[in-house]
């Protein structure tokens, strides 16, 4: 095992398994992904209902709020950017985990995953493009990318701590 995170193999395997992921998903559409069914069963007494109903604000040109399109579904709104949060931050991190010791240069390594990142983001819209009740947003490709750019940067403050501690 430690000969695969010394040449950054394992963190390959892990973008890549992500890459496949982010591919399923990108293939169900909106309903088969839907979680609030499941959210109006374990949330059925909408925990901090009137907090969050001060909250209402436009992503995509479109109005995100209790009040427009209901508990549940606001809910899952935030579940669904912070799953691409996740994932990207996941997918840009195994990137470029998996580039230092090939490029051995941080800031190279840095720059390719995210570019890397980001350019799978922008396919995974393309894909959602294709699938049918998806719709493709370039605010989520935005999104990704931060998330990507996110845990680059962790892991580009994990090393620097790492090797300030090895000497």
């Amino acid at each position: 095992m430690q000969k695969y995170r010394k040449n950054g193999n394992l963190y390959l395997i892990i973008a890549f398994s992500m890459m496949g992921l982010l591919f399923y998903s990108s293939s169900q559409t909106y309903e088969q992904q839907s979680q609030i069914g499941l959210l109006s069963r374990l949330l059925k007494n909408e925990p901090l209902k009137e907090m969050l109903s001060q909250i209402s604000f436009s992503y995509a040109g479109s109005e995100v709020s209790i009040a427009k399109s209901g508990y549940f579904s606001f809910v899952e709104f935030f579940i669904r950017k912070g799953a691409h949060f996740t994932t990207y931050f996941i997918l840009g991190s195994s990137f470029f985990l998996a580039l230092v010791p090939r490029l051995k240069n941080l800031a190279l390594a840095g720059f390719f995953a995210w570019l890397a990142a980001t350019g799978y983001a922008a396919m995974d819209e393309f894909h959602q493009m294709l699938t049918g009740g998806r719709t493709p947003l370039f605010q989520d490709v935005a999104l990704d990318s931060v998330g990507a750019l996110t845990g680059i940067v962790f892991c580009w403050f994990i090393i620097g701590w790492r090797e300030k501690r090895l000497y």
